[in-house]
This record gives C-alpha cells, structure tokens and sequence, in this order.
C-alpha cells in the first residue's frame, strides 16, 4: 500500500533519483533569486562562493556543535567567526560571542543576556527594553518569551529611532535599549551614540542590531563611503548582532551574536546540573546545531577575505545607487528618507498629481517574474539589493517603470503585508 504522500508517508522507498526529480520539481513556483529577480531572502556571492560553501557543507553535513568536545573542529570554527567578526566590528580583545541559526536567535540571545544582567547585577525582577518602532520584529518576539515589558517609540521625519522618545520610558527596570545599523524597514542608520549614552546612564545594556549592516557596513567605510558610529567603537555598545548569511553571502542559518566581554556574554549560556544526563550547558537557543552553517560561513568567509568582501560592497552600493536614482526618477515614486546604504523602501510619491497604488505595482511586478516584500505603514516595497541583483538594475527599473504605468489610476483590493511563516 502507497499512502498520499501529503497525509502520510509511503510504506515503500523510491528510488533516490525519482525523489530528487520531485524535489527540484517543488522549486517550479519559487522566486528566481538566480536571476537577480528578488531583493532579499536570499545573497549571491558568486560561482566562487557557491564552491566554497557547498564543499564545506559535504563535509560537515553529520556533524552536530551540540557538543564541542565531541566536534573541537566546530568549537574552533565557531571561535574564529566569532573572531574574524569581532575584529571587523572593532571588538576590543575583551570581545566574546558564538555562532547562532540567525537574526533572530541573536536578537533573542542579546535580549536574554541583557534580562540576566539585569537581574543578576541590579536585582531587577520585571526588567523592561526600549526600541523604535522600526526595530526587527524580533525584538517583540524576545519579549514576549523572555518576560519583558517592551516600549516602543516613534520615529522621527526621516525615519530614523527618536532618542528623545526612547528617554521618556527610561527608569529603573530598564535592562535594554535597541539602535539598528541599519534598520531594515528603510534601511537608515540609527543614531546609535545617543542611544549608547542614553543606555549608559541606567547601567542597562545597549544592543546594535547589525544583521543587516554587519557584513556591509565594515566594508564600506574601507571604501570612504561615510559611516556614523555605530560599532565598539561606540562607548556603550554592550552587543552587536551581524548576520553571515546575509551580505556575508553564507548559506542559511549563520549569524553572529558578539558582546563587548566574556563577563556580558556570560549572561546569555544556559547551564544546569540538575539532570541525570549530567551536566548540560547551552550558549544559545539551540541544543543540536548543525556544522554545516557554521563550516560554510567559515569557507565563505576565508574563500573572500578582506579584499573579497570590499569588492562585492562596493557593487552593491552601486547597485543600491543606481535603483534609488532609477526609482526617483519614475513620476509617482519616492525612496522613504535617506537610506545610503543597501536597504530601501520604495512608496508613492505624496507630491504627485496622480497616487499610485504601491502595491498594485508590487503586485505588477511580480506578474513580471520581480518579487518584493510588503511593508506598512505607510504602503511601500521592500528592497535589500546585494550582489545578486548585478546586471539586472536597468532590466528592473524598466519592469517598474512598465508596472507603474499598468496600475496607474488602479489599486489592489489586497492589502496584506507578508514576512511570515504560517502554515
């Protein structure tokens, strides 16, 4: 008996081949990030890249960072990530971190180190964090599980985090304020020495979410492109969370969660000897992790180098210039403030005599084979640009031109916004 494979799973094997062929067959409706053909989720590095990642995943594909004894291997690549990391984002040799599966299980780790410090050096019991309504989402996710009553603030005109708001929900419980470099909604730098001295001044943890800018930012301040402080450079800056598998073009799920000391990143291990199992100890969210992410992010990272990583930011601030210029000049269209960077939020043009349904023109343009992310409020498109979308900017600057004049005058019933897993 052959049970329906979507209910059950089948009594009888097939053959590895025929499995294979139904796999790359489900990838049919996916987006063609191969093409360039989206702006986020996933970062091409280039043949060389791919090389690299693929041939130190085969050969970390069993092996398990659960336990670093078992696998040294793994506990020295994770050291020399968390190493290579910390020194592009001018850790002091106090710096310590570990490797996590993302963003979001470094945001999680910081907020959770942050909670401990509270308790354990301030004896806070109903510890509270500040963040700017721009912030990851994560963030809410983090307090919602760890206890936390969260603030959210406004932004200002140009959509960076209000300090001033930020300072009115400060007190004594505070244990977190959050800056981001950049934020992802529309992609502006945070001011984040404000925010580290605000953050100081109730002896509370400061963390910079840098998952986006991480790998980016580092480079592009090699290349003289102007960068505001933002790293341990910033007095105050407690933790830093940079994601490799993002514009470190790593294969997914790699991130770097970095503390300014070992004693700050104490707070975050998980360790209990209450078990039969006997002594267990854990420095983040997961138990087994696979080698597989953390051997990629070491290849990916050795395979560019300094000099590797330079030359792929500077093609993509290229690529991000020439799509904001593009865009700005398309009647009905404006980039939301002034992102300098790789992030943009592309929204209609407020001035203009006739409103465009942005989403109308998102909807437009995926009919055209170009996927974006839906943001609000206000209604915009999301845009990561990375060194996947080389050679394609003209090609999609005439789509949008194309889509605008499609939709233009019309609009889209579907208001839905989607960064989500829910089924």
């Amino acid at each position: 008996m052959t049970a329906d494979r979507t209910r059950g799973l089948a009594s009888e094997g097939r053959p590895v081949d025929d499995v294979i062929a139904d796999l790359a067959a489900k990838r049919d409706d996916d987006v063609r990030w191969r093409d360039g053909r989206t702006f986020g989720l996933v970062f091409d590095g280039g043949p060389g890249v791919h090389e690299a990642a693929e041939r130190a995943a085969m050969l970390y594909l069993h092996e398990n960072a659960l336990n670093t004894m078992a696998f040294p291997s793994l506990g020295r690549i994770q050291s020399e990530v968390v190493g290579w990391t910390a020194d592009l984002l001018h850790g002091p040799d106090t710096a310590a971190g570990f490797l996590t599966s993302g963003g979001t299980e470094s945001i999680l780790c910081g907020v959770k180190a942050a909670r401990e410090r509270g308790r354990t050096e301030r004896g806070i019991t109903a510890p509270e964090m500040i963040v700017a309504e721009s912030a990851h989402a994560a963030f809410h996710k983090a307090a919602h599980l760890f206890g936390i009553t969260l603030h959210k603030t406004p932004v200002r005109d140009g959509w960076t985090a209000d300090v001033e708001a930020m300072a009115e929900h400060v007190n004594a419980n505070t244990v977190l304020i959050v800056g981001s470099a950049p934020q992802y909604p529309q992609g502006v730098m945070d001011p984040i020495p404000e925010i580290a001295a605000l953050a100081a001044s109730v002896d509370a943890n400061c963390h910079v979410d840098a998952c986006m800018g991480g790998f980016v930012l580092p480079f592009a301040e090699m290349l003289g492109r102007p960068v505001p402080p933002w790293d341990f450079r910033v007095e105050g800056v407690s933790s830093i969370s940079a994601d490799i598998h993002k514009l470190g073009y790593a294969p997914k799920g790699v991130s770097v969660i970095l503390h300014r000391t070992k004693e700050l990143r104490a707070h975050q291990t998980f360790v209990f000897d209450g078990w039969l199992g006997g002594f267990y100890a854990s420095p983040n969210l997961q138990g087994t992790r696979s080698g597989v992410p953390m051997a990629a992010a070491w290849a990916v990272m050795q395979h560019l180098g300094v000099d590797g990583y330079q030359g792929l930011t500077r093609t993509v601030l290229d690529n991000a210039d020439a799509m904001r210029a593009g865009i700005r000049a398309i009647d009905g269209l404006t980039v939301l403030g002034d992102p300098t960077y790789h992030l943009l939020a592309i929204a209609p043009d407020p001035d203009a005599a006739d409103p465009i349904d942005i989403f109308a023109v998102g909807d437009a343009l995926q009919r055209r084979g170009w996927f974006h992310d839906r943001q609000s409020p206000p209604d915009n498109l999301h845009a990561t640009v990375s060194n996947t979308n080389t050679g394609v900017i003209e090609e999609y600057l005439a789509a949008l031109r194309d889509s605008v004049d499609e939709v233009r005058g019309a609009s889209t019933d579907d208001r839905s916004t989607g960064y989500a897993t829910l089924e």
